[in-house]
């Protein structure tokens, strides 16, 4: 697995490209991603970061999460994921990694869940065909023939009305149209899975060719109080 970052889907816009050309956009929030823990060839015989995505209240977390989250100096995580890989493994604990470790022009893989439809039949659920509709057919969206008598059972596999959507879906190759820092969003062209607000996985595409790994100090963001910290310091430093 490539680099990735955690965020939640907030919806679809539009953006106009340097030609004039119009350009669907899904905009998705990655507030900042804390690595909480290193996994190590030596220790777990493999190599990987854990990211933590979404603070929640002290209450909602166990004492074995809370000294987890300890080792990291950071507060209760809501989400978790592991990423493997030498990508973002020369990130320490504690260190956040933002959107800036994407591209615009970048392809990426987006995984979410599936919006949830609830009990559906044949029709729906597996794109099947109705019967004739005249009121003389008697066949209209039932499921069809459960198969042969001699196994005495319904096959494996037969497609049957039941829970439909919920299902964790990737859609490859989509492309990075822009990146902003500032607010934490990435500008995703084309659909993602999922409602609004719903979790999701960005990573670089598969597809795409291997990623060299990253170097933490490329992507510090530095604030606003602590550039002026910096200028105090060495406007002192001076006199």
């Amino acid at each position: 697995m490539a680099k990735g970052i955690l965020g939640t889907k907030v919806g679809m816009t539009q953006v106009f490209s340097e030609d004039g050309k119009l350009i669907p956009v899904t905009v998705v929030m990655c507030d900042p991603n804390i690595v909480l823990q290193k996994k190590t060839i030596e220790n777990d015989g493999y190599e990987a970061v854990q990211l933590g995505f979404r603070e929640k209240r002290i209450k909602l977390a166990n004492k074995p999460a809370l000294g987890h989250f300890a080792k990291s100096n950071s507060t209760p995580k809501r989400y978790l994921k592991e990423i493997s890989g030498p990508e973002l493994f020369n990130f320490e604990v504690g260190q956040e990694i933002r959107v800036n470790i994407f591209e615009e022009g970048e392809t990426v893989d987006v995984t979410g869940t599936t919006k949830g439809k609830g009990f559906q039949g044949v029709i729906k659920r597996h794109n099947q065909a109705t019967g004739p509709m005249a009121h003389g057919s008697r066949y209209h969206r039932r499921p069809g023939s459960m198969g042969p008598v001699d196994p005495n059972h319904v096959r494996k596999g037969k497609k049957l009305p039941g829970h439909m959507g919920v299902q964790t879906v990737t859609i490859q190759n989509l492309e990075i149209v822009k990146v902003d820092l500032e607010r934490n969003l990435l500008l995703v062209k084309g659909s993602i899975p999922g409602p609004k607000k719903s979790l999701v996985f960005v990573k670089h595409g598969v597809k795409a060719g291997a990623v060299e790994a990253l170097d933490p100090a490329n992507f510090v963001v530095t604030t606003t109080t602590e550039v002026e910290t910096q200028v105090e310091e060495a406007q002192g430093a001076q006199e």
